[in-house]
């Protein structure tokens, strides 16, 4: 029995770890070559490993992704290495400082989630384009997240650079509508990565209580979302957010 995406060739960033992880080996069990964009080497290199243990096909290639130059590479390298682009999930991001106050937040912070979160979608978006406009066309998804669709208390960078991935979002799937490339966003509530681990400690029962489901999300149930999304099941689905949440946006 084929496999989904046998033969298709996936670009992850934000690969090392949580979503970014669990949807690299969801690709590779699926039966694409798999791009891991990340700046964390050892934790890259051993999902890697993983995958070609497995007998799958993977890459590492170090990116920060804020940095244009970097990014271009990164394509050009998946590129040069299996002569196609066919899909991305654009996942780097950082939480900046949850909690404090518009009035004390820093510039500082406000620069870095802005880079990271919302530059860091356009130059992937910049770069994956045109290599999947060669390869035939291609679907993106782009990590937003529920804070791209609800304001909130504190954090005020965070939620502003998930509102804009959801604009980068229906922005390129415009553009690309009659190219054969479909862009969408998936919008996940709390799910059990390192990044929620930064602000939920203490507050369990708070942030439980806002999922219906009753329990916070996995990694593999965004994964599954974005493998939906990049295939041919959601051939006429582009520039959606499709929220990943429990129920919380049910509300």
């Amino acid at each position: 029995m084929a496999r989904t995406f046998e033969g298709k060739v996936a670009l992850i960033t934000g690969g090392s770890s949580g979503i970014g992880k669990a949807t690299a080996l969801a690709f590779a069990a699926e039966g694409a070559r798999v791009a891991i964009a990340a700046r964390r080497a050892a934790e890259s290199e051993a999902i890697v490993k993983q995958i070609t243990s497995q007998g799958g096909e993977a890459i590492f290639v170090q990116t920060d992704i804020t940095q244009a130059a970097q990014v271009e590479r990164l394509v050009k390298t998946t590129v040069d290495k299996w002569g196609r682009l066919d899909c991305a999930l654009n996942n780097a991001g950082i939480i900046g400082t949850p909690f404090v106050p518009t009035p004390t937040y820093s510039q500082e912070t406000w620069d870095q989630v802005i880079n990271v979160n919302l530059t860091g979608v356009f130059l992937s978006l910049k770069y994956e384009i045109p290599a999947m406009l060669a390869s035939g066309g291609g679907a993106i998804v782009n990590m937003s997240s529920i804070a791209g669709q609800v304001g909130g208390w504190g954090g005020i960078a965070y939620y502003a650079s998930k509102h804009g991935v959801i604009g980068c979002t229906k922005a390129a799937a415009l553009e690309n509508a009659t190219k054969g490339i479909r862009v969408n966003a998936v919008c996940p509530a709390v799910i059990k990565t390192d990044m929620a681990d930064q602000f939920v400690p203490g507050q369990e029962e708070k942030f439980l209580a806002a999922h219906p489901i009753g329990r916070f999300g996995e990694t593999r149930e965004v994964a599954d979302a974005v493998l939906f999304l990049c295939s041919d099941k959601a051939s006429f689905m582009t520039g959606i957010a499709m929220p990943v949440d429990g129920g919380l946006l049910a509300r």
